[in-house]
């Protein structure tokens, strides 16, 4: 099993830069993929930015530039870097993992979230 924890977010104000970190404690070697997902109340939980093999990333088009994921497989971390944040950045933002884990002697494909952190950009 997985475990998350988010550390970070607040409130900033636009242009700003803040770093959301998240720490996987857990069957850690088995975690295949990890990600930050965001939601505003009322839509859905989108996602910012991914990364599956510890070097390539995947960026929602509207932080391409701005924000930067980072992945530690020692410290089994992943920190999401954001510059030049804008209001429309607001949103609760969360840590995501998938990960292998054997069932009945089956592969399962788990996915585990964390519990959200709170990011407000004031204009």
């Amino acid at each position: 099993q997985v475990r998350l924890m988010e550390s970070g977010g607040g409130l900033v104000q636009a242009g700003g830069s803040m770093r959301l970190s998240c720490a996987a404690s857990g069957s850690t070697s088995s975690i295949l993929a990890m990600a930050w997902y965001r939601q505003v109340a009322g839509k859905q939980r989108e996602l910012v930015a991914d990364m599956h093999d510890g070097r390539s990333a995947n960026y929602h088009e509207s932080v391409k530039g701005r924000f930067a994921i980072s992945r530690d497989n020692v410290k089994n971390t992943v920190s999401l870097q954001m510059n030049s944040l804008k209001p429309e950045d607001t949103a609760v933002y969360y840590c995501y993992a998938e990960y292998l884990d054997v069932v009945d002697g089956r592969d399962m494909y788990i996915e585990v979230w964390g519990q959200g952190t709170l990011v407000t950009i004031t204009s």
